[in-house]
C-alpha cells in the first residue's frame, strides 16, 4: 500500500471548479500544464465567447470553415459518437437549448427575470455535417453545442499532458467530470447527491478510467427546464432519472454515455457501469472498476486517497 505525499490544486474553468490532483513529485509542472490546457481549449469551444472557434464556425453555418486540428478531432469523434448511438447523441442541438431558455451563460440564465421560451428545434441534422481535410460545412441554420464532450475532451488532453509533464499519476476533474491517469492508487469518489449537492449519495473507487454525469437538476432554470435536450423532441429530456453518473475508459466517452443513459432511464444502469439516481430517490449502481481499469464484482482494497467529485 502506497502512502506518497498527494497535492490538490482548484481553480475556475469552463464555468466550473477544475481540480488537479496527484503526487507532490512532479505536481507543480503537471497542474501548469492542466490550467493551460483549459484556457486554450476553453477559448476553441466556449459558445459564450464571439471570439471562440466554436462561435465562428456556428457564425458561418452554409460555408466552409477552416478548423483547428483538435476542433477537428473532436468534431469526428463527436460525428462517431452520434452514429454510434442512432443520434441520442446529438452535437446540433444548439438550436433546441437556445429555445428552451439556456441562450446565454448560465449564470445569466438564473439572474434573468424572464427566460423567453420558443417552440422545440429539430434536432439530427448532424447527418448533414460535411468534412473534408481540415474544413467544416455546417448546414445552414444549424449550429454546434460541444459543451459537455468538449469538457471531457480537454480533461482526457490534460491527463495526458501532466503525465507527459513528468507526473507519475494524476486525476483532473472539471466539476465532477474528471479522469485518472498513470497507475494511480485507488481514489474514493463521491457521487453527489442530485437533492443535497453537499453530500454523496454513495462513493466509487477507481484507479483509472473516467466518470462523467448528466443531470437534469443542475443546470435548471424552471420547471422541465434543464440543459439536456432530447434529440427526439428538441425539448430538454423527460425521463425517470434525474442524474446519472457513468464510468469510461475516457472523459468523452463517460460524457457520451452518461448523456445517453439519462435519456433512457433507470433501465440503463444494465448497458454501462452507471449510478442512476431515479426520479423516486432510488440509486442504481453498477459501477465498480477494478485495478484492471473495468467493471469488476467488488472493489479491491481500502482507498488510499478520498477525493470529492
Amino acid at each position: 500500500m502506497r502512502h506518497e505525499r498527494t497535492r490538490r490544486l482548484d481553480t475556475p474553468a469552463m464555468g466550473t471548479t477544475l481540480s488537479v490532483y496527484g503526487p507532490d513529485d512532479g505536481f507543480v509542472a503537471g497542474a501548469d500544464a492542466v490550467v493551460e490546457t483549459f484556457r486554450v481549449e476553453e477559448q476553441r469551444f466556449s459558445r459564450f465567447r464571439e471570439d471562440s472557434e466554436l462561435s465562428m464556425v456556428n457564425a458561418r453555418a452554409g460555408s466552409w470553415v477552416t478548423l483547428s486540428p483538435g476542433f477537428e478531432s473532436l468534431l469526428r469523434s463527436c460525428l462517431a459518437e452520434a452514429a454510434a448511438t442512432g443520434g441520442a447523441f446529438d452535437p446540433t442541438v444548439l438550436g433546441a437549448i437556445e429555445a428552451a431558455g439556456y441562450d446565454r451563460d448560465f449564470d445569466e440564465v438564473i439572474r434573468s427575470a424572464r427566460v423567453v421560451l420558443h417552440r422545440p428545434v429539430p434536432c439530427g441534422r448532424w447527418t448533414e455535417i460535411e468534412l473534408a481535410d481540415g474544413s467544416v460545412r455546417l448546414p445552414t441554420g444549424v449550429g454546434l453545442d460541444l459543451g459537455g464532450i468538449a469538457k471531457g475532451w480537454t480533461v482526457d488532453l490534460a491527463v495526458e499532458r501532466a503525465l507527459a509533464s513528468g507526473m507519475s499519476w494524476v486525476l483532473v476533474s472539471a466539476g465532477g467530470d474528471l479522469r485518472v491517469g498513470g497507475p494511480a492508487p485507488q481514489l474514493a469518489i463521491d457521487v453527489e447527491d442530485p437533492d443535497d449537492p453537499s453530500s454523496a449519495i454513495v462513493t466509487v473507487q477507481i484507479d483509472r478510467g473516467a466518470l462523467a454525469t448528466s443531470s437534469t437538476a443542475k443546470r435548471s432554470w424552471g420547471p422541465g427546464l434543464h440543459h439536456v435536450i432530447d434529440p427526439r423532441t428538441g425539448a430538454p429530456a423527460t425521463t425517470d432519472a434525474v442524474q446519472v453518473t457513468s464510468w469510461a475508459p475516457t472523459c468523452a466517452a463517460a460524457e457520451v454515455a452518461a448523456t445517453v443513459a439519462l435519456l433512457r432511464g433507470t433501465r440503463a444502469v444494465a448497458d454501462a457501469p452507471s449510478v442512476i439516481v431515479g426520479r423516486d430517490g432510488i440509486v442504481f449502481n453498477s459501477v465498480t472498476p477494478s485495478r484492471n481499469g473495468g467493471p469488476a464484482d467488488e472493489p479491491e482494497g481500502e482507498p488510499e486517497d478520498g477525493v470529492a467529485a
